[in-house]
């Protein structure tokens, strides 16, 4: 019996071999598209890498930059203050007693330049390649040759038990609300960011200076990473030095209670 009203003709075979397996449709799909992001891609570059630089998303970098742009505002709010003071003084307004109230106060605040016999202390990350020095301690882990906030804070805080009028960490004045933080074994004062070594200098009596820092149990602590790994300290008396006047913003912040 013949089957011809169910079997396909020549014309359907030629039409079968006109189609595309779905297969194929998807494949020519996916290179088309690649050679649209790649035209896309050239017409935008024009000749030049749109790669973006790491160096732009990395989080030091930017911490770094804030830190100038801090420095900058500084020394602007300086130069601001100095400008207040002097019309403040050729205004002539305050009696002599009130001058000598205000000046008290500023010296008192650490806002005003501060001169006198200093000493310093440096401390310095242990070099990378140290090993113990002494019989019966181990070989370093990282974490002990690198300076860390509590050895920073140990040094300021002797020196102001050793009766420092003043103290400078790097190029900044401490005051009353200036903290010493630290992420890994980089500073941070008020906006900025220091690397090692770290230099701290205090006005004061020098003999009562160094005794405070001798008889200081963190430092004593330090000394003992630094004999056995070789972690920087050096203390030196400057002779006379002055001390840079406090020229941030000296204005406090804080909470309020829900009403």
């Amino acid at each position: 019996m013949s089957n011809s009203a169910d079997s396909p003709g020549p014309g359907a075979d030629r039409d079968r071999a006109r189609r595309f397996p779905p297969v194929r449709i998807l494949t020519a799909a996916v290179f088309a598209l690649a050679g649209l992001i790649f035209f896309t891609s050239f017409d935008t570059a024009k000749g030049t890498n749109i790669r973006t630089d790491t160096s732009l998303l990395k989080l030091s970098d930017l911490v770094q930059e804030r830190s100038r742009k801090n420095k900058e505002l500084d020394e602007s709010n300086a130069t601001l203050r100095g400008d207040v003071e002097s019309l403040a003084r050729s205004d002539g307004g305050g009696t002599k007693a009130q001058d000598e109230k205000l000046s008290g106060l500023e010296d008192s605040a650490g806002t005003r330049p501060l001169k006198g016999k200093a000493v310093s202390v440096t401390l310095n990350d242990a070099p990378p390649n140290a090993t113990a020095k002494l019989p019966g301690y181990p070989e370093p882990q990282p974490d002990y040759l690198v300076i860390h906030q509590q050895d920073l804070q140990a040094v300021v805080n002797a020196l102001w038990n050793g009766g420092a009028r003043g103290i400078k960490v790097m190029d900044q004045r401490l005051i009353s609300t200036s903290a010493v933080r630290c992420v890994g074994n980089t500073l941070i004062l008020q906006g900025r960011v220091y690397s090692p070594p770290y230099k701290i200098t205090a006005v004061g009596d020098p003999d009562r200076l160094k005794k405070a820092l001798a008889d200081s149990p963190a430092i004593q602590n330090y000394m003992v990473y630094v004999n056995v790994y070789g972690l920087g300290w050096k203390v030196t008396e400057d002779g006379t030095a002055t001390l840079p006047g406090y020229t941030g913003a000296v204005d406090l912040h804080y909470a309020q209670p829900v009403g």
